[in-house]
């Protein structure tokens, strides 16, 4: 069947029952619509967030860093509700005045430092450890290219190919298809390039990988959007391998369970405060899953 045609109007209304499954948290407008404040907990990061493909790139370096040894990257996660319209408190569109999670909270200094935007807070946190991102010369470059192929790449996948596939209220062949187009080119990117080296950025893990994977490595594990089978991912051999790998790292597994709150009970930990969390307080012990 041929797509309905649509002629735009001169100028353009919000429609607030338009959207799909994510109509009510979607309007024109910025700022609060409630008053909230933020909890804060003991350690030197607060992490506002959901274990969203972009929250999980965040809780993945925090894993990585305590893991490492780094005992000062301790931090507490704190569940943002993004269906409940939680990012829309006071207090967060404060930390993240373009209320999206994550937004983190850096209060190691004597002077509490906001940080959003994934991308920003990898490179912060990257930084300040001296983990995960050379300090100088082609090879920062290299994983600095990657991470921005991630922040510009990323939403052809999720708003446009995981929208109109998984989430739109009706399936239309043009954007789907158009969409579906541009997911497989980026994957065949990231092929290409995964075939001459274990890593995106070269021989070393990165937060280049950290970004990329949660979107694209978790798709081809068929995690995200049921879309495995429909994007061939088995065909992307490269990919596929380096998503494994990844998600074979004890860290990664941590970090996939931090501020989840769907799927399988036992690997999720809706609040992080203490690595002792991830024996005493998945999901599975705490109460019911939620949806």
């Amino acid at each position: 069947m041929t797509d309905p045609t649509y002629t735009p109007p001169a100028k353009w209304t919000w429609d607030a029952a338009s959207g799909g499954q994510f109509a009510s948290i979607n309007r024109p407008i910025a700022g609060p619509m409630s008053d909230k404040d933020l909890p804060v907990g003991t350690h030197p990061f607060q992490l506002y967030s959901l274990a969203t493909p972009n929250g999980v790139k965040v809780t993945m370096l925090f894993e990585e860093l305590l893991e490492a040894g780094h005992d000062d990257a301790e931090y507490d996660a704190w569940l943002i509700k993004i269906g409940d319209g939680d990012q829309f408190g006071s207090g967060f569109v404060e930390a993240n005045p373009n209320s999206k999670i994550p937004a983190l909270v850096d209060r190691s200094g004597d002077t509490p430092v906001r940080v959003f935007e994934s991308g920003s807070i990898l490179i912060h946190l990257a930084e300040k450890f001296g983990m995960f991102l050379p300090a100088s010369g082609p090879a920062r470059t290299e994983v600095l290219n990657w991470l921005m192929w991630q922040m510009g790449s990323a939403p052809f996948l999720g708003g446009g190919f995981g929208h109109f596939y998984a989430y739109a209220p009706e399936k239309y062949e043009y954007p789907i298809n158009r969409y579906a187009m541009e997911s497989k080119r980026q994957l065949d990117v990231l092929d290409r390039e995964l075939a001459h080296k274990p890593f995106i950025a070269g021989d070393a893990y990165s937060i280049a990988d950290m970004a990329i994977w949660p979107w694209y490595g978790q798709l081809c594990l068929g995690r995200l959007y049921s879309a495995a089978e429909f994007l061939d991912v088995e065909s992307y051999t490269n990919v596929m391998a380096w998503a494994k790998k990844i998600d074979a790292r004890p860290a990664t597994l941590r970090g996939r369970m931090v501020n989840r709150v769907s799927g399988d009970p036992s690997l999720q930990l809706h609040e992080r405060h203490a690595a002792t969390d991830f024996e005493t307080q998945t999901q599975d012990k705490i109460g019911t899953a939620e949806s």
